[in-house]
């Protein structure tokens, strides 16, 4: 028996195929073979059509079920992954009414820094642990604003995950989860933040009906079976944002842990007890597991500055293989001679109040140093922002305990995974997971036994463990070196 789940990105659509009993991967695979287009019609805008995105879903199924040459019969149920905060919006025929505004779409940022300033950041931080910010529930209220035509046809908002959901099962469901991703959940009161929609001028009704995970959310319909290849009947179990995804992919469950991605931007996410928010540099959410008794929220703090610095370091210099420069790198000590690399070329950077600082390479003397320096810099200044990023999350009242990674392209380096092991004091266990595999995997959690998911994950995926060197030292003075360039940068922004 099997499992299926999928990621549903901006780049492209991942499929899973899992074994039931054991979470082994069977197959993973990803729609379209290139990138799927994102249209920006205007600057900082991004839309996707949502149709697009149930069109390689079927086609990866498809593909799925006869590469891994499986009988499709056997797969049990559905999990779903997807990028956070877009919106999609149905009429009552279920039809998408325009495209969806995506995650990386910063048409309503001020639409959000309004209704911050107006409602106040007391109760927006107390019921929303967030500002409404430029989340799902912002760019509703653009469309109203924008497009009256199209706010008058709509019978539901929802998430992209949503949208799937609906195109398997013909209903049009959503989770807390999901909500609270588009500033949407009251954590104080427990229920929809209905007062935020009044504040908007939207109107309740449009809200979808909430389902809980690790339950049974609907059924494949006669018509998505022919579609996408999948039996009718079988249950979608589970649905998630990619980031509450990706640490549920890594075993993040408890308070305590907390995953980490090292990609084109770097991400942690810290599972916790429920508190309010105290900094608007971190996210809140409802996390996959989320119970009254016992909520669980995902810290996320995000650094838009991270694999990106690196990848143009090896553009720009050669071309070289990301091997070759972590091997010059490694033949120069701690501290790069004095070169730092404030890495943050990648636009507003949350964790600095959404300030825009740019990449700063710094100190260079050109009679000693050579790109081994600057490669060495830019790994360690890119730990240096993971480190940094860390104090933000515990000033947040994040407990961290220990913390995961996905084995992919920064924390395959030692000296990265190394400088940030060392300078946090905890270990970094590496694990081989993606998202759709996570999301297939979810769908055995029906039973509650997360203690045999937690074991499926490390049998199957764990790679290794770098642990806190015992000399601190150098990589504290070189830290602490970084810290005081960056603060006299951020005086100046």
């Amino acid at each position: 028996m099997y499992y299926i789940g999928y990621d549903i990105g901006s780049s492209s659509v991942k499929a899973a195929i899992v074994e039931a009993e054991t979470g082994k991967k069977v197959i993973v695979l990803n729609e379209p073979q290139n990138e799927m287009e994102i249209l920006s019609i205007h600057p900082d805008w991004a839309e996707q059509d949502p149709e697009i995105w149930w069109q390689h879903i079927c086609t990866a199924t498809k593909r799925a079920i006869r590469e891994a040459n499986i009988d499709a019969s056997k797969i049990q149920g559905i999990g779903i992954s997807y990028q956070m905060h877009g919106l999609v919006i149905v009429d009552n025929e279920k039809n998408a009414l325009r495209n969806s505004i995506i995650w990386c779409d910063s048409r309503a940022v001020e639409i959000g820094n309004k209704a911050f300033a107006e409602i106040g950041e007391q109760k927006c931080m107390e019921h929303l642990l967030n500002s409404p910010g430029n989340f799902t529930a912002s760019k509703l209220k653009w469309v109203k604003e924008n497009e009256p035509e199209v706010y008058k046809k709509i019978d539901k908002y929802m998430l992209p995950g949503d949208y799937i959901a609906l195109k398997f099962t013909g209903e049009v469901t959503t989770t807390k989860n999901g909500l609270s991703e588009g500033m949407l959940w009251d954590y104080k009161e427990n229920k929809v933040a209905d007062w935020l929609l009044d504040y908007y001028g939207i109107d309740q009704s449009l809200t979808p009906r909430i389902v809980e995970n690790f339950t049974n959310q609907g059924i494949v319909t006669e018509e998505a079976s022919a579609a996408s290849g999948l039996p009718a009947g079988i249950p979608i179990v589970y649905r998630a944002g990619d980031q509450p995804n990706n640490a549920l992919s890594l075993n993040v469950l408890n308070p305590g842990e907390v995953a980490a991605t090292g990609g084109t931007s770097g991400v942690f996410y810290a599972v916790s007890e429920m508190s309010s928010g105290k900094s608007t540099r971190v996210n809140n959410f409802v996390h996959v597991n989320y119970e009254l008794e016992t909520p669980r929220v995902g810290k996320l703090l995000n650094i838009n500055g991270a694999g990106i610095q690196y990848r143009w370091l090896r553009n720009n210099m050669g071309n070289e293989s990301y091997e070759v420069m972590n091997e010059k790198a490694s033949n120069v000590e701690v501290g790069s001679e004095g070169v730092v690399v404030i890495p943050f070329g990648n636009g507003a950077e949350r964790m600095f109040n959404n300030k825009n600082i740019g990449t700063h390479f710094l100190n260079l003397n050109l009679n000693i140093h050579n790109s081994a320096h600057l490669f060495r810099a830019s790994l360690e200044g890119i730990a240096f922002s993971f480190v940094y990023g860390m104090e933000c999350l515990k000033e947040d009242n994040a407990t961290i305990n220990v913390i995961r990674a996905g084995n992919d392209n920064l924390f395959r380096s030692e000296i990265f995974s190394n400088t940030v092991a060392t300078l946090i004091g905890h270990e970094i266990e590496i694990y081989n997971t993606t998202g759709a595999v996570g999301a297939a995997r979810a769908v055995g959690l029906k039973d509650g036994d997360y203690s045999k998911f937690g074991t499926n994950v490390s049998d199957n995926d764990h790679v290794m463990t770098f642990l806190p060197l015992h000399n601190k030292e150098p990589y504290e003075t070189a830290y602490q070196k970084w810290k005081k360039e960056l603060e006299l940068i951020l005086t100046t922004k």
